[in-house]
């Protein structure tokens, strides 16, 4: 089992990040936010598909007087995605929203970022301190060269401290850059002074099957040290991919559960049946399902019932045909042309509505 970091909490609207708490999945619009409508329709579908929190690009004026009407009608938390202008910060304060996402490098100017903080405690909304390799301050570039791990890291302790000396406390860290090694030793190194809790992720991690990829390795190191309190994973795709994609790699080390998950064979010159799309037929017919269910569908005798016996439901294949078994004890034999409907018929018995 995988001993999480110990982290303090930190409250986005009423979403627990840090102290024990599972960790949160994140993704962001790429809707123009002043574009309401729009907007909200995409928060409702990540949210059914299980985001947690949402953020949202506030680059202009009228997509922070956007925020008042998306925060009332969200179902989920909002995040303002927030750079280079205080002004568009404090308005967007003013909207009710739940947390901000503001990188101090990309200000570079303490006063101002101490007022941020100040109006952020004041009315109670969280901050998401970023850092990343494009918002390096021009003092650590300068002394490492480049953007190392030790420098991204130096900079989310710098201002860490910066934030604790005025007073505020209710911020988690970002610390990102699309190397994965990269990215994992910066996170290692803030982890070890502080117990700020970390909000992790590959940033332009790349198009879907790729970036997908290079984030469940990046995040999968991380998850296994036991880092990481929320998280988002980048793809160039549609975000509710990344929704999915994040809970694929937090099921896959038992860290979450939601949703099916499908055991299953690679293929091989034992298999009797059509296996791909036995599979594809079965995940595409379950998709709906929220709630944890394990379905192993084993492609010969040699992976059978014995290698999915931890599997809530499943196939045993043979020649054409199939064992049906639950729990690890078979049900009846199966045709292959009637496997797919009888698997189904069986889960649809099942408590897991």
């Amino acid at each position: 089992m995988i001993k999480r970091r110990k982290t303090r909490p930190v409250f986005v609207g009423n979403v627990k990040i840090g102290d024990g708490a599972p960790i949160v999945v994140q993704s962001m619009t790429d809707t123009k936010t002043h574009d309401i409508e729009a907007t909200l329709n995409q928060i409702n579908r990540l949210a059914k598909a299980g985001c947690e929190i949402i953020r949202v690009a506030v680059p202009r004026e009228e997509d922070a007087l956007a925020l008042p009407e998306i925060v009332k009608n969200s179902p989920i938390p909002v995040i303002g995605d927030i750079h280079f202008s205080p002004r568009i910060a404090m308005l967007s304060l003013e909207s009710g929203i739940h947390g901000i996402r503001l990188n101090p490098g990309n200000i570079n100017d303490e006063g101002k970022i101490k007022e941020i903080l100040q109006e952020c405690k004041k009315r109670n909304i969280a901050v998401r301190l970023g850092v990343n390799s494009g918002s390096l301050e021009k003092r650590l570039l300068d002394k490492y060269g480049y953007p190392s791990a030790q420098a991204l890291a130096e900079s989310a302790l710098y201002w860490s401290e910066f934030f604790e000396k005025v007073g505020f406390t209710n911020f988690k860290v970002s610390i990102k850059g699309s190397d994965v090694l990269q990215n994992v030793e910066a996170n290692k190194i803030f982890a070890e002074k502080t117990d700020i809790p970390l909000h992790v992720g590959i940033t332009e991690a790349g198009p879907k099957d790729r970036g997908s990829i290079k984030s469940a390795v990046g995040l999968g190191i991380l998850f296994y040290l036991g880092i990481g309190d929320t998280v988002r994973v980048s793809l160039t795709a549609d975000p509710e991919e990344e929704v999915k994609v994040a809970y694929q790699i937090l099921q896959s080390l038992g860290l979450r559960r939601k949703g099916v998950e499908i055991v299953s064979c690679p293929t091989c010159g034992r298999i009797e049946v059509n296996l791909p799309e036995v599979v594809k037929q079965v995940e595409e017919k379950l998709s709906g399902i929220d709630k944890p269910l394990k379905v192993a569908i084993m492609g010969c005798v040699v992976n059978a019932i014995g290698e999915a016996k931890e599997a809530d439901i499943g196939l045993a294949c043979g020649y054409k045909s199939a064992i049906l078994f639950k729990n690890g004890q078979p049900i009846r034999k199966v045709s292959e042309e009637e496997m797919v409907d009888e698997l189904l018929k069986e889960i649809s018995q099942m408590d897991i509505k």
